[in-house]
């Protein structure tokens, strides 16, 4: 069985982002593979607990993906102040060396938002502009989540995607990076971090990009990265949603002063990505005022835009997805194409992460959240789609005996298999979930 046979039956998809299928994306040649240690989110912790705890895993596992690719380079890359996890990548990588000669490289990375995105992260190391609508692959590159990359390792043993690392942060009483069974309700997460503190609401994911619930009794799937608790009426809950009255406000606040598409990082980078130009539309409630649309496609919903930039308080990040959604509404399409090229001062606007937080007022919730061990469950609720593509198909039913590990979902068309979390029965078999007893 080869490598992309073994990542395929294991379910692995992509552990930091929208859970692409794994053996699709590295089915291909690439000049330069890339592993994003960076973790774009504040306050998670988990990428960085990864490497400090299993770097020589990750080194080999890249080596042997390097190969596999016929890569050129290969790359983790990392922030500067993740100390402890760059000194444990930098042993792994000269004791391979001295063993097989693996020539990987270590990207130390400047703390600033979003530093983790995938296509500033192409840019930082080639200097390449992934095109709108495109892919890294596109200049060259494949790039993979150091989770991921650590999925991928267990898969080349022959163990399926069974578990998920989260960090737990926020007002709780005491932070934590927790691994648990896929399908874990997150009320056993805050539960692991001594449960909340005052009265909050939750986000699944990190603080600008990840959603709100308060709905505890969700599942943990292949890319939950995080639940952070925030405090009701912390101003950072209100920015994430859009309302009627913010559309009122932006018809008669704001100003085209354009500093959000100055501080865009995707427009930095000649993407032409234009919040301002969105606002002038959903105020106007005119769509041909956003001009040339191809650039809304390169928006990546950082919220930089709403969370940073705007000194009225307004949200064109809110206003980007809005625009988006409504020309794929009217099938309207990316054009793969860089409009211009990437800006000579990229740098200097870029945010510190130590200021972004601040501004939000998250500063507070900026702490260690150590390793925490392995919380079991007796009862788990394992979504079909965890992944791009649709809803995996089950292959139990109601009554089943299952061992963890098992294959209990297959993916028709594009999507991933799904294995048993915990040994059990299967007491549920619908359209979206299978439910397990331990």
């Amino acid at each position: 069985m080869n490598i992309i046979e073994k990542i395929r039956n294991a379910g692995v998809v992509g552990a930091g982002g929208a859970g692409f299928p794994t053996d699709r994306k590295l089915a291909c040649h690439a000049e330069i593979f890339i592993v994003n240690g960076i973790e774009c989110e504040p306050l998670l912790r988990v990428d960085r607990i990864a490497m400090e705890d299993n770097a020589p895993r990750i080194v080999d596992t890249v080596k042997i993906l390097k190969e596999h690719l016929g890569a050129e380079r290969a790359v983790i890359a990392l922030k500067g102040h993740y100390e402890k996890a760059a000194a444990a990548l930098r042993e792994a990588v000269a004791v391979s060396d001295r063993e097989s000669g693996s020539d990987i490289e270590i990207y130390l990375s400047e703390s600033f938002y979003p530093a983790g995105d995938e296509q500033n992260l192409v840019y930082s190391i080639t200097g390449r502009t992934v095109p709108t609508g495109g892919i890294p692959l596109d200049v060259g590159c494949v790039v993979s989540n150091v989770s991921t990359v650590l999925n991928i390792a267990d898969a080349l043993e022959g163990h399926p995607v069974t578990d998920k690392t989260v960090t737990v942060g926020g007002s709780v009483s005491k932070p934590v990076t927790i691994t648990c069974p896929i399908g874990t309700p997150l009320s056993a997460l805050l539960q692991a971090a001594g449960g909340p503190i005052g009265d909050c609401t939750y986000i699944v994911g990190g603080p600008l990009m990840g959603r709100i619930t308060d709905d505890l009794s969700e599942p943990v799937t292949k890319t939950t990265g995080g639940l952070l608790a925030i405090p009701k009426g912390h101003k950072l809950l209100a920015e994430k949603v859009l309302t009627e009255w913010d559309i009122k406000l932006a018809k008669a606040v704001c100003s085209q002063c354009s500093f959000c598409t100055q501080m865009c990082p995707r427009n930095a980078m000649g993407l032409n990505v234009q919040p301002h130009k969105a606002m002038r539309a959903m105020a106007s409630c005119n769509d041909l005022l956003l001009g040339d649309v191809n650039g809304v496609f390169s928006c990546c919903d950082c919220g930089l835009c709403t969370y940073y930039a705007c000194n009225f308080g307004l949200r064109p990040g809110k206003a980007m997805l809005r625009a988006k959604a409504a020309l794929q509404q009217r099938g309207i399409r990316p054009v793969k194409q860089v409009k211009y090229p990437a800006d000579k001062d990229l740098g200097t606007r870029r945010v510190p992460t130590e200021r972004l937080i601040s501004r939000l007022d998250l500063a507070k919730f900026d702490k260690d959240a150590p390793m925490g061990g392995y919380i079991d469950s007796t009862s788990v609720v394992i979504p079909l789609k965890m992944h791009i593509g649709g809803p995996s198909k089950p292959t139990v039913t109601v009554g089943s005996k299952v061992v963890k590990g098992d294959l209990i979902a297959v993916p028709e068309g594009m999507g991933a298999n799904i294995h048993a979390s915990v040994s059990g029965t299967v007491t549920s078999v619908t359209d979206t979930f299978i439910k397990i007893e331990g």
